[in-house]
């Protein structure tokens, strides 16, 4: 079991950081064998001279201090500056087949990758290939495509700038629009609602809007996992006396104390500080009930006494106040209580935190944007924060919290299978072709064209495809129906092990290592959840001198492909990634003096037209959405459907010793648990009205309308109970283990991301003896 302790579940009864943090870095740095040289690389993570901490988008608050890193980031570095490494020597003592049998943690655990390997289909196994022959490949099966759009080129949210530039420029000069990403996975509908209303799909806030902030509600996000930086602003928020108030259907460790593994005075006392102030534990998908039943509880409080909203922001810079104000009237309280699963009195308290402040910060992370409903949650907190002007104002704003480092970036940078139609004139204006027009696919499409035969090449710039994705099956089935499949990656993972009839695995650098180009040593940019870009620049060698930067893969594979038909010099802007950035400059104007503006320590924000109260909307205004609530939701109708057992409302979250689907361990720390990773979490009470108990183990199977999942048989099993302290009728379990369980027709409704936070499952009793699903 590696690391890990033996299989167990233990309360865990201390704060989140703390010397549990420590012992976790302590630990990562010397399983993977770099005590002294991880100690240095990580104190020169984010650092104006130093690079990007590898983990989330959270930004930094100061790039001078050596201590700016969490311990989740820590994990990331150590994973990257590893002294193991995945040789030749390694995949010729393994078949495929024997990989694919191992764990994502095992695979995670093989090192680092060193030389570039293809798929030998007589030997099942991965063998050398030189990079000449490599890009041979690639391009021999891109030019034989009878339609550009029969290849999905898929992006990673920890690219960055300059790669994923030099990528969708030749992308679009080959002739698709075929940008699959995280992005549709995971924030696509908050891109979606902020755009709609505000006119832009980016957060308003910055950390110095932290400072000021009265109140801060948190919704759908577990930051003491997923960004363990964020728990430092909120610890000096509620010190200050801000209200902090957090709507999760668990309750986490991180968002009810930490303890600042900088503060020397809570370390030696082993003391920590309260986060929530308000703690409401709605129903798994009851967001939207709970924010609107908060909207309501303010337009009542105005209609009582007036001076409530902001009526002088409301007439200037909103319409649809009205159509708001009858959908809510016409929205009797029970309905909110019921669905939301919380009291009237829990719903009204929110409210009135809200009618306390004044300035409201509201962020929210994928437990809001998962759902079929996700753009009309994300909608109804846009609402919640117009009424009162909480929009352009210091110290109040809407915050996504995204995840991978890059994944805003890539997005700025033109990663987007529906570009806007500017970015494509902006295109041929500067280079001189003709970019499609026609939407690409998105990562659910993607599935389906791979599923159906109709993608022959798939090329994944980063991440790990066959593991983010939502219905397993179909998406395996789908990557080996492709003629090639091509992965550019530093580590081991599962999408190398679903591959197409011939395959390719491309190692590249890390962010932590040095990246030497003909002009000399290279830095990449980065764009931060709160639009700063900033410059990241390795200290370490190379884990193997056969390694390629994303740049100059890219580069070389756009030079090979195109030859002639493209005038870009591609060979000569890797030379120096300045020249990449010129050209940035010249297609997108917010980065206009880009080189200059990046070698300021830490570096520049991109304009935010929304935190100016410019809105770049059809109607120059800011609009109020309404909704009824959405009913019956696909649980309502598992339940009319499966009367006579109970159905869970299932979501799928992260260990604390994982991010997105890298496994660093088998533990997960602030939730008791050791060792494992199939586990599913329930309610005491559910457990004793199931006659079950925790530590039996169970069979998920999901249960989605027939005439629309017919054939599929969607279970996981041999699943352990955890008891915990989770919303009645709600269960959670790691993914990508319930990935199956989630259909790929099951979408938020207007962004396509998948519903893995709301899957309708019924529990059965494991049998050791039953077939697999």
């Amino acid at each position: 079991m590696s690391r890990e302790e033996e299989a167990r579940i233990t309360l865990y009864d201390g704060p989140a950081g703390g010397w549990g943090a420590l012992n976790s870095v302590k630990d990562a740095l010397l399983h993977h064998q770099i005590p002294l040289k991880g100690a240095k690389t990580l104190l020169h993570a984010n650092q104006p001279d130093g690079f990007d901490c590898p983990g989330c988008a959270w930004p930094d608050r100061n790039h001078h201090s050596t201590f700016e890193f969490c311990e989740n980031g820590a994990k990331a570095v150590a994973a990257e500056a590893t002294a193991r490494r995945a040789t030749p020597e390694f995949f010729a003592r393994h078949t495929v087949a024997q990989l694919a049998a191992r764990s994502d943690h095992w695979l995670e655990e093989q090192g680092r990758l060193t030389h570039p390997m293809r798929y030998d289909a007589a030997s099942d196994r991965y063998v050398p290939i030189e990079w000449d022959a490599a890009f041979a490949l690639v391009v021999q099966h891109l030019n034989a495509l009878p339609d550009p759009n029969q290849a999905i080129f898929y992006t990673s949210g920890r690219t960055s700038n300059e790669a994923a530039f030099l990528y969708q420029l030749f992308v679009r000069q080959f002739g698709t629009n075929n940008f699959p990403d995280c992005s549709n996975m995971c924030h696509e509908p908050s891109g979606t609602a902020m755009r709609g209303q505000i006119g832009v799909g980016k957060g308003t806030v910055t950390l110095q809007d932290f400072e000021r902030a009265d109140a801060i509600f948190i919704f759908g996000q577990n930051p003491g996992t997923n960004h363990p930086r964020m728990l430092g602003e909120l610890r000096a928020a509620h010190r200050r006396g801000a209200r902090i108030v957090s709507f999760n259907p668990l309750r986490e460790r991180g968002l009810e104390r930490f303890a600042d593994p900088q503060d020397k005075r809570e370390m030696a006392t082993l003391g920590s500080t309260p986060i929530s102030t308000h703690y409401f534990q709605p129903r798994v998908g009851g967001d939207l009930a709970a924010v609107t039943a908060m909207t309501k509880h303010v337009l009542e409080a105005h209609d009582a006494r007036g001076g409530v909203l902001d009526e002088a922001f409301i007439t200037q810079h909103t319409l649809g106040l009205d159509a708001l104000r009858q959908q809510l009237a016409d929205t009797p309280w029970a309905l909110l209580k019921e669905e939301s699963g919380l009291t009237e009195a829990q719903l009204r308290a929110a409210g009135d935190v809200y009618l306390g402040a004044e300035r409201v910060i509201a962020c929210w992370g994928m437990g809001i944007t998962q759902h079929q409903h996700a753009v009309a949650t994300i909608e109804a907190i846009l609402n919640l924060l117009l009424l009162r002007g909480h929009i352009g104002r210091e110290g109040a704003g809407p915050c996504p919290v995204r995840g991978h480092s890059n994944v805003q970036g890539d997005r700025t940078m033109g990663i987007w299978e529906a570009p806007p139609p500017a970015l494509l004139d902006r295109l041929q204006q500067v280079y001189g072709f003709a970019p499609p027009r026609a939407h690409g696919v998105d990562t659910v499409g993607a599935i389906r064209q791979m599923a159906e035969g109709r993608c022959q090449v798939f090329f994944a710039l980063g991440g790990n495809f066959a593991a983010a994705t939502p219905d397993t099956h179909e998406t395996w089935h789908g990557l080996r129906q492709c003629g090639l499949t091509v992965h550019v990656t530093t580590k081991l993972n599962r999408s190398h092990l679903v591959h197409g009839r011939e395959a390719l695995i491309l190692p590249c650098l890390g962010r932590t290592e040095v990246d030497r180009q003909a002009g000399g040593p290279q830095g990449v940019t980065v764009e931060d959840s709160m639009s700063m870009v900033h410059i990241s620049t390795g200290m370490n060698p190379p884990a193997s001198a056969h390694l390629l930067s994303e740049p100059a893969i890219v580069a070389r594979l756009a030079a090979a492909t195109l030859g002639a038909r493209s005038a870009v010099p591609w060979a000569w802007l890797v030379e120096d990634y300045a020249r990449i950035r010129d050209e940035i400059e010249k297609v997108f104007p917010d980065f206009h003096d880009f080189n200059a503006r990046v070698a300021v320590p830490g570096g520049f924000r991109l304009r935010n037209t929304a935190s100016e109260r410019v809105w770049a909307t059809p109607s120059g205004r800011a609009r109020f959405a309404s909704h009824a609530l959405p009913l019956p939701t696909a649980i309502h109708a598992a339940r009319a459907r499966e009367a006579a057992q109970q159905v869970f409302t299932l979501l799928s979250t992260r260990s604390h010793d994982q991010y997105n689907t890298t496994i660093y361990g088998l533990n997960d720390r602030y939730r008791g648990v050791r060792g494992q990773r199939d586990v599913v979490f329930i309610h005491p009470e559910d457990l004793r009205a199931l006659g079950l108990r925790a530590g039996e183990r169970v069979d998920l199977h999901a249960v989605w309308p027939q005439e629309q999942d017919a054939g599929h048989e969607r279970c996981v099993r041999g699943f352990t109970l955890v008891a915990f302290d989770i919303a009645r009728g709600s269960l959670a379990a790691y993914y990508p283990e319930v990935n199956p369980l989630v259909p790929l027709w099951s979408v938020a409704e207007g962004a396509g991301t998948p519903t893995s936070k709301s899957i309708p499952v019924v529990l059965v009793p494991h049998r050791p003896d039953a077939p697999a699903a």
